[in-house]
């Protein structure tokens, strides 16, 4: 039955999390450190793996940051007080993202960040984004390394480090359809990418001719559905299924595929990924169109 093939090879994350805090500490203009912390060997499991497009390095190298040394960098402090990972307020320490980018990446801040975890859960975070929510690489939380950080609630009991992704406040700058901009809050971040945005969000455009409603769902795809999923270009990835998969599945079962979408274990008992219950017809037909596109030239 083709809703239950299709349904056991998707494992996206389209769900993210907002939350609200208090910026207190902020220690701006501190000039620029030495790039010399980029390290060829790990040196502990607390070390940050940095890649993609690195200043002064062949692309696609790979280096690694100590704990100690993204700590010598400027900090933030601010104090989590809604945030669905947390469930209480905390006070959290970290990195702004951008500041990383500025340092390390070969594009500087214009560049595209992903943060990857250790389940191959995917965070972009282009410029814009960073401009107006600030996302942070977080160190510590309540004053405590990794290992006595909270555990995750989804479900699994997972410890959260080596680092995760948050905010100073996160207020949706966007809304498609009936959907508001989503934050991208990560844990379980093992590495950060620095990527070209065109290339990157290029590969995804809508194909061919297309009408808004492939726009709009290209605009929701590209904030949820590329956390697991992408092109057969990216390399391994969370979902099983790529970007030629989903299409191929969205033009040739829209039903099964919308039903896929807002509730998996509807279709397939076993699957992973958590359900959109609030997407509306809209929102699922721009998906769809948005998919189709994918398949002008032919099935894949």
């Amino acid at each position: 039955m083709i809703f239950l093939n299709w349904g056991l090879l998707i494992f996206a994350g389209m769900g993210a999390h907002s939350m609200g805090s208090e910026l207190f500490d902020v220690k701006p203009g501190a000039q620029p450190v030495s790039r010399q912390i980029l390290r060829e060997k790990r040196s502990s499991g607390l070390d940050l793996e940095v890649g993609g497009d690195l200043a002064g390095l062949p692309a696609g190298s790979l280096r690694y940051i100590a704990r100690e040394d993204l700590q010598a960098l400027p900090q933030v402090t601010y104090t989590v007080t809604d945030d669905p990972n947390f469930g209480g307020a905390l006070q959290v320490r970290g990195v702004e993202l951008e500041v990383l980018a500025r340092e390390f990446a070969g594009s500087g801040e214009k560049a595209l960040i992903v943060a990857v975890c250790g389940d191959l859960y995917r965070a972009h975070y282009p410029q814009s984004y960073v401009q107006a929510h600030r996302p942070v690489l977080v160190t510590e939380i309540d004053g405590k390394g990794p290992a006595s950080w909270p555990k995750s609630k989804e479900g699994s009991g997972s410890l959260m480090g080596p680092y995760l992704i948050s905010h100073p406040r996160f207020t949706p700058s966007f809304k498609v359809l009936g959907n508001e901009e989503e934050a991208q809050i990560p844990w379980g971040v093992v590495r950060l990418e620095f990527r070209n945005e065109e290339a990157i969000f290029g590969e995804i455009a809508p194909r061919a001719v297309h009408a808004a409603e492939a726009e709009a769902g290209y605009r929701i795809a590209r904030q949820n559905c590329l956390r697991c999923h992408g092109p057969a270009s990216y390399g391994r990835l969370k979902g099983q299924i790529t970007w030629s998969g989903i299409a191929f599945f969205a033009d040739s079962s829209p039903r099964g595929f919308a039903a896929y979408v807002r509730n998996p274990r509807s279709v397939a008992p076993y699957a992973q990924m958590p359900g959109n219950p609030g997407y509306d017809d809209a929102t699922v037909e721009a998906l769809t169109a948005y998919f189709r596109t994918f398949l002008v030239k032919g099935k894949p």
